[in-house]
């Protein structure tokens, strides 16, 4: 998760609109140096060619990165059409190329073969372990590399636009875990024509989206200024998708203290997950049981 350095306890969100090139981990390091933070993590990696929003967690909001991390998300994505790749994306090498063109109407009929619960196979040039290594440093160095298919909610997969007869463009919207490379891929393959993405950008993850992001170049320019600061967003907008519960002021107490803490009635369900906070601060993400929030994990605000 995020890693623990000598600086700022400061907490919250950041939004970033990453641009292609840079990895994940570079985009979070930027932004822990220019608040001097402590602590920083981010709710799931783009490859670094890929686009869009890149959620950067801050101190306690590190708490929040799973349910970030567990949200739905939304990518549109540009397939070239008629040639696989051994990365499944445009930086890697051509392997298979195909003559054969699919009709919009046959592109259309195709995505609803990936939509719902899917099994999908990431990538070999993926984050992937295989007996403790990452796949992609498998796959560099000349090994075969099978890696078993993984089960995949894919809440909407849609024809955006299609320039030419090489490329179109899909927008997705989906669980944890997807790889859009693994649906060019796949795509590509059930149109019988091959298929590798050509660009990627996520759109929205959970509450966060692109367009509210800052770029690198600003990030750099408010540097170690109350002008970045004005930027975070709070804690507990990464506990979007849970019920909120308030806490009683004794409650929040023995929360904060790693015991069950009494909150106010609510029409949560007994054994949900919930978010208790007091005067709209967070305390503790737990389970409710019997007008009490069990703490999981409790928040330091």
């Amino acid at each position: 998760m995020g890693r623990t350095h000598k600086g700022r306890d400061i907490s919250g969100w950041l939004i970033i609109d990453k641009p292609a090139g840079p990895t994940s981990t570079a985009v979070v390091n930027k932004v822990r140096w220019a608040f001097g933070a402590k602590k920083a993590g981010h709710a799931g990696t783009l490859d670094p060619d890929a686009t869009g929003v890149l959620a950067v967690a801050l101190g306690e909001a590190t708490k929040t990165v799973p349910y970030i991390t567990d949200a739905l998300k939304a990518y549109r994505f540009t397939v070239r059409l008629g040639q696989s790749t051994n990365t499944d994306d445009a930086e890697g090498e051509v392997i298979d190329t195909s003559d054969a063109r699919p009709t919009d109407a046959q592109i259309k009929d195709a995505l609803g073969g990936f939509v719902g619960e899917i099994m999908q196979v990431p990538p070999k040039f993926s984050a992937v372990k295989i007996d403790g290594q990452r796949a992609y440093k498998l796959a560099r160095g000349g090994e075969e590399v099978e890696i078993a298919a993984r089960l995949l909610w894919v809440e909407e997969l849609l024809l955006i636009d299609r320039p030419d007869p090489d490329h179109v463009t899909l927008e997705m919207t989906c669980g944890k875990g997807g790889y859009v490379r693994a649906i060019a891929r796949d795509l590509g393959q059930a149109l019988g024509c091959f298929g590798h993405v050509r660009e990627l950008r996520r759109i929205w993850s959970g509450p966060f989206v692109a367009e509210d992001g800052l770029s690198l170049e600003e990030v750099e320019a408010l540097a170690h200024t109350p002008e970045l600061d004005a930027h975070l967003r709070p804690v507990a907008e990464g506990l979007a998708d849970l019920p909120e519960l308030r806490a009683t002021p004794e409650g929040a107490t023995r929360m904060r203290n790693g015991n069950p803490g009494m909150v106010l009635a609510s029409d949560v369900e007994y054994g949900d997950e919930c978010w208790a906070s007091l005067d709209g601060i967070p305390v503790a993400v737990g389970r409710y049981k019997a007008g009490e929030l069990h703490p999981a994990r409790v928040f330091n605000l």
